[in-house]
């Protein structure tokens, strides 16, 4: 039962988040980050949030954005989410895109291998 909610709010600090970014961050850096997954802790006292950027040598730059509006990104989330305690956000860069493009590079050259070798 506490998964499904967790999950639930995981899913609505995703949403909004990403909505924050949009329309109320006046940083051009933040304009551009997609927001991949939230994970949030049992206690709603932390959650870590995955983010991605279009522009792969900005993701330093853009992860200190954010660090530097966290807070101001929680204020936000509080207004809008009707929980207890708002988490401490944590942003981490999602590498699971850059690992599932390598994975998808590697099977096709094995295809090729293949189809070479006919």
């Amino acid at each position: 039962m506490a998964s499904v909610k967790i999950g639930r709010v995981n899913h609505l600090i995703q949403q909004e988040i990403s909505i924050i970014l949009m329309e109320e961050i006046k940083d051009e850096d933040l304009k551009f980050v997609t927001i991949t997954g939230c994970d949030t802790s049992s206690d709603y006292s932390y959650c870590k949030v995955y983010f991605t950027v279009l522009d792969e040598e900005k993701k330093e730059v853009v992860l200190e954005a954010l660090e530097k509006a966290s807070s101001f990104i929680r204020g936000k989330l509080a207004e809008r989410i009707d929980i207890r305690h708002t988490p401490e956000l944590k942003f981490i860069y999602d590498t699971s895109i850059e690992y599932g493009e390598h994975i998808e590079a590697i099977i096709d050259k094995i295809h090729e291998d293949e189809s070479g070798d006919n």
